[in-house]
């Protein structure tokens, strides 16, 4: 099994560079505000229908407004297709021993995805902390079904990597287009947030941020800078 050299360029180079611990890149208060507002302004991808079909499933069963525990579904799926690609690259690499170079930049993808995929976690740590006051949510509905629908993700998001990478990072690309939209609307769905101080739990891993509007602008800049890596991976995506 052969795995796609990773794209390279500056989007790279941002994830690359970072520690495994915290936001892709931390940017400051006005950096922030700047990217939220070319996020809200900017025009949403052409969704594949594999996209749309699970946007419209997580708002048949979370509804179309934006909620924190809707985004902690949302972040619990977010995960699934690096960790699928990490898989698939792992297994590939054990079938190039014979040719380092090739293995070299097939473990340089796994690094990679490992680190989008630490990225995710944290913002699913920080939103289960946000929204651990909210005990009274089906159990059900936010617990059981989100992690079925992130195991028919990981199946598609593998599947498609197997068969032509460039599918699995364009759903990918989708994907993450949609949250980094979703996450710049809701910032300006509460100007509350603006005066509202943060300091988590993980704040000393992700970062000090002047106010709960930032935290989130923060976490949409790193889904931007996920969606451009998946993209500029569609161009380049091959099994040799």
């Amino acid at each position: 099994m052969r795995s796609e050299a990773p794209g390279t360029g500056p989007v790279t180079a941002k994830l690359a560079d970072r520690s495994p611990f915290g936001a892709m890149e931390h940017l400051d208060h006005e950096g922030l505000v700047a990217a939220q507002r070319q996020s809200a302004a900017a025009p949403r991808r052409r969704y594949s229908l594999s996209a749309r079909a699970l946007f419209g499933v997580m708002d048949l069963l979370y509804g179309k407004e934006r909620t924190l525990p809707k985004f902690r579904v949302l972040e619990l799926v977010a995960r699934v297709p690096y960790q699928a690609w990490e898989n698939v690259a792992y297994v590939a690499v054990t079938h190039t021993s014979s040719e380092p170079g090739f293995a070299r930049r097939v473990f340089d993808t796994v690094r990679l995805a490992r680190l989008e995929q630490d990225n995710e976690q944290w913002h699913l740590l920080i939103l289960e902390e946000l929204t651990a006051a909210e005990r009274r949510l089906p159990f059900l509905r936010y617990r059981v079904i989100p992690q079925v629908i992130a195991f028919a993700y990981y199946q598609l998001s593998w599947m498609m990597y197997v068969v032509r990478p460039a599918w699995s990072y364009r759903l990918n690309a989708d994907f993450e287009d949609h949250a980094e939209h979703e996450y710049a609307h809701l910032v300006d769905e509460h100007p509350e947030w603006e005066t509202t101080p943060f300091r988590g739990m993980f704040t000393d891993e992700f970062g000090e941020f002047e106010s709960l509007a930032d935290l989130f602008r923060q976490i949409g800049y790193d889904e931007r800078l996920h969606k451009q890596e998946s993209e500029a991976r569609m161009g380049t995506a091959r099994f040799r």
